[in-house]
């Protein structure tokens, strides 16, 4: 039986994070994946996100709650990423914590995992806010300045994919890099793997505060246009070494 994993990062989201968390726990009790798991990673919420996590383990067997103070969306997905490899899951799935997914869209992703290395959303029609639609295509003409890939939705919060490959493509980029589902896009198109980009429903954001921070993602986006030509380096002579 397939070992699976869903990764969720959670921060400040005590309004979303019980029925998120039951949500998605239903499927892999639904699917009967009795050796997967839920992982939630909780990086020091100012509310009670933590406290609703701790009750819920006591209810739910897949639950398992990881505390770790890291400072951004990417570095919370790379060590949930390396925590699902340590486990020895065969896939990962990660979505976000704030309700904007459908858990009912899932088995579409599930049923076609022995087809494609990855299967990752495509957000046709936004509902989060102008900003983050203009920072997704910002970041879309970055990747195909600096890398000549066009990528639907390079960032998208929902994405099933294989632990080898996953696993095979962290070794090239930093621990806790940032951007960790960006560059695993990037280079699933890269290396030529069998991707498959599914339209997904994405709703707003379903209680509390979106803490976008927009000073801190043009930092973010300075650091990333150096970062990607120095991962393009590792990459292209990995290819040439092969």
């Amino acid at each position: 039986m397939d070992k699976l994993y869903i990764i969720i990062p959670a921060i400040n989201e005590a309004e979303n994070i019980e029925s998120v968390v039951r949500d998605w726990h239903y499927v892999l009790e639904r699917l009967n994946l009795s050796d997967s798991r839920l992982v939630v990673l909780e990086s020091g919420s100012k509310d009670n996100t933590l406290e609703i996590l701790e009750r819920l383990t006591s209810e739910l067997p897949y639950l398992v709650v990881l505390t770790e103070p890291l400072n951004s969306h990417g570095a919370k997905v790379n060590f949930g990423y390396r925590y699902a490899i340590e486990q020895k899951a065969d896939f990962i799935f990660q979505t976000d914590s704030d309700g904007q997914t459908l858990p009912e869209e899932f088995d579409a992703f599930w049923n076609a995992r022995s087809v494609h290395t990855a299967i990752i959303g495509h957000r046709i029609h936004r509902k989060d806010g102008l900003n983050r639609v203009f920072v997704a295509r910002v970041l879309k003409f970055l990747i195909y300045l600096i890398y000549g890939i066009n990528v639907p939705d390079a960032n998208t919060p929902f994405r099933l994919m294989s632990i080898k490959k996953v696993e095979q493509y962290l070794r090239i980029m930093p621990k806790n890099y940032n951007l960790t589902n960006v560059m695993l896009t990037i280079m699933f198109i890269f290396y030529k793997d069998n991707i498959a980009f599914l339209p997904i429903t994405f709703r707003p954001r379903q209680g509390g505060v979106n803490n976008t921070n927009f000073k801190k993602i043009t930092k973010t986006g300075f650091n990333a246009i150096r970062e990607f030509y120095e991962i393009k380096r590792k990459m292209l002579e990995s290819v040439q070494n092969v």
